[in-house]
């Protein structure tokens, strides 16, 4: 036998497809009698998961959702290890997606994650305007992760960005750097915090800020690395990118031109993502602890979840700098 449809449900418990439909999304407009009818089913026919059948037929729910802005930055990937490790150590699964990027697509994301009656969920770097995060927390516990909140009903684990880009800058002082750019992280998550640092280092050291438009990716990274070289100016000796993903796309774009790296461009990333540490790559970059803040954001969830705690918790992680192999002092 093939792996049962909702279909065969419905015809096990008797109902229409659509009311097997209106359950599974946990629709209130079901009455008991058949909602808990259209489950006894789906278990017997083993259709639905038994933790997402557990928690549409329970007040108690087990599953901790998590929606991440972006599958291809390997940061989101290391915050999930340990946001699932902490999460099931506890008795708890997680079910994941993505937004991409997108604000529209982020909204149906978390829609999506609400319908599975969560206990908690957990959004990480997202793009969605303060309202949908409100929105959500009344429905279920809600941290946020690489993104900061005002909201009393939200937890935010976040790394100190402007720090992260003060270490950056300063390293590239120490090395004898004058002319350094900073590739923005555009609308991204914690950009205007890594900017904020970056001028605030760069004059703090005396020297004049240079902030090119970017974004969160290997393509825009090196998008911003052609800008700067048809701006017809001497190109700066030191780059400061928005993250990992975005460095790697700039390092390509240099090397692309015959210009070497870190001999004629250093460059610093962001994040300290396992992209970072390959042996080909070797990125001088700012390390932030992805495993610790996943699961900090899966303590904050079950603390809420528990009753442990109604007020907001907001914790704020130091950043440190792991020098590798491409920051160099300046030949010119």
């Amino acid at each position: 036998m093939g792996r049962p449809t909702m279909e065969d449900v419905a015809a096990r418990a008797g109902v229409s497809r659509a009311l097997v439909s209106l359950v599974m999304r946990g629709s209130p407009k079901v009455s008991e009698q058949r909602r808990q009818a259209v489950l006894l089913a789906a278990e017997e026919l083993g259709y639905s998961p038994h933790a997402m059948a557990r928690s549409l037929a329970s007040a108690t729910s087990t599953v901790l959702g998590a929606m991440v802005s972006d599958l291809h930055n390997a940061f989101f990937a290391e915050v999930v290890e340990g946001l699932e490790a902490a999460a099931s150590a506890e008795g708890f699964d997680l079910i994941l997606n993505t937004g991409g990027r997108s604000p529209s697509r982020e909204r149906r994301a978390v829609d999506s994650l609400l319908s599975f009656r969560p206990a908690g969920i957990a959004l990480l770097g997202p793009v969605v305007p303060a309202s949908t995060i409100a929105s959500a927390a009344a429905q279920a516990p809600t941290v946020l992760v690489s993104r900061a909140s005002r909201l009393s009903t939200v937890d935010t684990v976040n790394d100190d960005g402007e720090a992260g880009s003060g270490l950056a800058v300063d390293h590239l002082v120490q090395l004898g750097h004058r002319a350094i750019a900073h590739l923005d992280g555009g609308n991204g998550s914690q950009s205007s915090l890594r900017r904020k640092g970056y001028v605030a280092a760069m004059q703090r050291n005396g020297l004049q800020p240079l902030v090119i438009a970017s974004e969160y990716t290997d393509t825009a990274g090196a998008k911003a690395i052609r800008a700067l070289l048809e701006r017809g100016e001497p190109l700066p000796t030191a780059i400061v990118a928005a993250n990992d993903f975005n460095a790697v796309g700039a390092i390509s774009a240099l090397e692309d031109t015959g210009l070497r790296v870190p001999d004629d461009v250093s460059v610093v990333g962001y994040d300290n993502t396992s992209l970072a540490a390959l042996r080909h790559v070797s990125l001088t970059t700012v390390d932030q602890p992805r495993n610790e803040m996943g699961r900090l954001a899966a303590e904050a969830l079950l603390e809420r979840v528990r009753g442990q705690r109604s007020e907001a918790m907001h914790r704020w992680l130091h950043p440190s700098l792991v020098v590798r192999a491409t920051t160099s002092p300046p030949s010119r």
